[in-house]
């Protein structure tokens, strides 16, 4: 089947392929992500998500569509609801600055598949400027530094694990090209933007990191390995079963 925009996400392609998303999906929790992918659960998007996909869909040209397919980001009469306003309000932010609408003159959407570390993955780069970068629109809260179990304090790039995305997808590509993110934040008090380019270190570190994970993630999609649950995501709550009655310490005791 030919990957194309509408059937990015189909099923059949999630099984066949891995991609920078589902990578994630399954560092986070193993069990969500095949339950996903098998059609057995569904999360709807949040606001916060929707918002930067209102962003994408403007920049790819497409969002009379997005609109269409999405009622909900209108009140009942038919005006835009504040976030969304907010949204036009980041698109016209992005619009003024012209080395950030440069970087976003790439060809949008580029579909890509290719092997690495054995296995089939998928790439889909919003801003392709060919034998120079691969851009990445990106809208988030602020560029602030974030917190993340078991790594501490780290910059924004790592703590959504865009240079995971990075080594991904300049690996599929083959150029091996700069890697940069364009980011817009959602601040009510006026959007920030910035361009980023991940160092190489960091996307050569990130992919080592997919190396020693890929194999396993396989196997669980294969069925071979039972997928492991992180005991923490909604999917996690919704489906867990208990099998003891726990014992309740104060609060400070071991």
């Amino acid at each position: 089947m030919t990957l194309t925009r509408e059937t990015y996400f189909d099923r059949e392609n999630e099984l066949r392929y891995f991609g920078s998303s589902q990578f994630k999906s399954f560092m986070d929790c193993e069990a969500r992500t095949m339950a996903k992918i098998n059609g057995d659960w569904e999360e709807e998007p949040s606001s916060a998500l929707l918002v930067g996909s209102y962003v994408d869909a403007h920049f790819e040209g497409i969002l009379d569509i997005f609109r269409a397919q999405h009622p909900e980001i209108l009140k009942r009469d038919g005006s835009l609801k504040s976030e969304y306003v907010q949204a036009e309000e980041i698109i016209q932010r992005i619009e003024r600055d012209d080395l950030m609408m440069k970087y976003l003159s790439g060809a949008k959407q580029v579909i890509m598949t290719g092997e690495l570390f054995g296995h089939e993955w998928k790439i889909r780069m919003d801003s392709y400027h060919p034998g120079k970068a691969v851009v990445d629109l990106k809208i988030m809260r602020d560029f602030e530094p974030k917190y993340v179990d078991g790594m501490g304090k780290v910059n924004f790039i790592e703590a959504w694990g865009y240079d995971f995305q990075g080594g991904i997808y300049q690996a599929i590509e083959g150029d091996h090209l700069p890697f940069i993110i364009a980011g817009a934040t959602k601040q009510k008090d006026g959007a920030d933007i910035g361009l980023f380019r991940i160092p190489q270190y960091k996307l050569d570190s990130a992919l080592k990191i997919i190396e020693h994970y890929i194999d396993h993630f396989a196997d669980v999609k294969k069925g071979i390995i039972e997928p492991r649950r992180c005991e923490k995501c909604a999917y996690c709550r919704a489906t867990k079963r208990l099998a003891t009655v726990q014992v309740l310490e104060e609060a400070g005791n071991e």
